[in-house]
């Protein structure tokens, strides 16, 4: 099951490093046209859901709950879709579904945290306040959408590395903690 145990930090190291890295390309390049900002993030949630979806299909009997896993990937497959299959419209909504996908997300990452407490997991306070700001961040998101230019595509920018930063410290965690393997994988659950 060791195996097993490394396709699952892997596959969450390598989802965070692409939130963040779209993250940090966000705000790094804040004044490229909107278009290009909403190109990449139908892309992103395309590729995002159907990675997540294929994950959770083919590792269901390793990983306890999978179902959320695979419930995250449909949400970011929907967005995807939604957002290429109305692309005029996406310029008007896009920070409403790029902030509900962050909140989902961030969501999934508290309970994640809550995890990591019952089993008694040092620093799973960290993931926890990770998953809290996402939360802010995808409210702002949500709430103001009427913003538009820098503020809009800041706090966008923002709560993807939140998000991919709260991944690649699931990933560490499960590097490191057999407890927090325990958690996912249904063979390292602790008695």
């Amino acid at each position: 099951m060791e195996n097993s145990s490394l396709k699952q930090y892997y596959f969450y190291l390598f989802l965070g490093i692409i939130l963040s890295g779209i993250g940090i390309w966000i705000l790094i390049k804040p004044i490229d046209p909107y278009n290009t900002l909403s190109n990449l993030l139908m892309t992103s949630f395309v590729v995002i859901g159907i990675l997540e979806i294929f994950y959770s299909i083919f590792n269901r009997r390793e990983i306890d709950n999978w179902g959320w896993s695979l419930a995250s990937g449909t949400v970011s497959l929907l967005i995807g879709a939604l957002l290429f299959a109305h692309p005029m419209v996406t310029m008007t909504i896009l920070p409403v579904y790029v902030g509900f996908g962050i909140f989902f997300r961030s969501i999934m990452a508290v309970s994640w945290s809550f995890n990591l407490k019952s089993k008694k997991v040092e620093n799973w306070s960290y993931l926890l306040s990770l998953s809290i700001l996402g939360v802010i961040f995808s409210f702002i998101i949500i709430l103001n959408p009427v913003l538009r230019g820098i503020t809009v595509i800041f706090y966008t920018g923002l709560a993807f590395m939140i998000i991919g930063i709260t991944n690649i410290y699931l990933a560490i965690r499960l590097k490191k903690d057999q407890q927090t393997s325990g958690i996912i994988f249904k063979s390292k659950r602790l008695k």
